[in-house]
């Protein structure tokens, strides 16, 4: 509970933060060039960065980039890993072999460099901008999608193996067995019978992927290959108050204070969700 409420606060303030001007205070990508490296003050509640831009404002902004990519990655993991997952399962000793062996290829590739190459082929691409750069989704800009998919196509191993588990070990239970008994399609038995069944353990894997990803793209940001500028990311954020931190430190303690805020939310409710889900923690 205290993991959703985090949350709950964070998207809340950070939705605020881009609609209501007196939430955000300031136009994240303004500059201030005679406020450079300020300090908390009233005027600017985390300071300013290295061109005079509010953190406060800016913070807010990265948190949103980081949601949004944390999340929008997990949704894409586990269409990605469902698919592969059950094909592999039920889809004959051939399909298993072929599939399995793909996954084998991924998981060795480094995940770091698989991410960073994935980008830079990704960047840039018709189907992510269109003429002036405005999203074809809603709420996703191009770089902001390709970052997504970049560190989705890269993280669904988990998830298809551990999909694969759960249908082997439940396609022999009793309700799999009289429902085949009595004329339903494999079809029907995966989704209506065995992946509602098998839910569980992937949501739980989902939740603590959300913080891995939003990790990831924090990386990303750091060196330099995630949003551009004058769009805020907290990695990118992270990246520019270390170059300055002997100067303003609280360039630097802002993001990674939100970075650790949003990973260990994320982390608690994947516990959550872990143990309510787990039958051996019920009285």
């Amino acid at each position: 509970m205290a993991g959703l409420v985090i949350v709950a606060v964070l998207v809340a303030m950070s939705v605020l933060a881009a609609a209501a001007p007196l939430v955000g205070r300031h136009d994240p990508a303004a500059q201030q060039f005679e406020q450079v490296q300020s300090g908390p003050s009233g005027e600017h509640w985390f300071g300013t960065d290295n061109l005079g831009r509010d953190l406060w404002a800016r913070t807010w902004q990265g948190l949103g980039v980081s949601l949004r990519i944390g999340l929008g990655a997990q949704v894409i993991v586990v269409a990605i890993g469902i698919v592969i997952g059950a094909g592999a399962a039920m889809g004959g000793r051939f399909a298993d072999a072929a599939l399995m062996r793909f996954t084998d290829m991924t998981y060795a590739f480094p995940d770091l460099l698989a991410i960073i190459l994935l980008r830079a082929v990704l960047a840039d691409r018709d189907w992510a901008v269109i003429g002036t750069g405005d999203p074809q989704i809603p709420g996703l800009p191009g770089p902001l999608l390709q970052v997504m998919l970049a560190i989705a196509l890269v993280s669904w191993v988990t998830t298809a193996r551990l999909v694969r588990g759960q249908l082997l070990s439940l396609r022999t239970a009793d309700y799999a067995v009289a429902a085949r008994a009595m004329g339903a399609s494999g079809k029907r038995v995966v989704f209506v019978h065995l992946l509602p069944n098998a839910l569980g353990p992937v949501i739980v894997t989902a939740a603590f992927g959300v913080p891995l990803a939003i990790f990831a793209e924090s990386v990303l940001g750091f060196i330099g290959v995630s949003m551009p500028s004058p769009v805020a990311s907290l990695g990118g954020l992270v990246n520019a108050g270390f170059g300055f931190y002997r100067v303003n430190a609280w360039g630097l303690i802002v993001p990674v204070a939100a970075i650790a805020l949003l990973m260990l939310a994320f982390t608690l409710i994947g516990d959550g969700i872990r143990d309510a889900l787990d039958p051996r923690t019920r009285n």
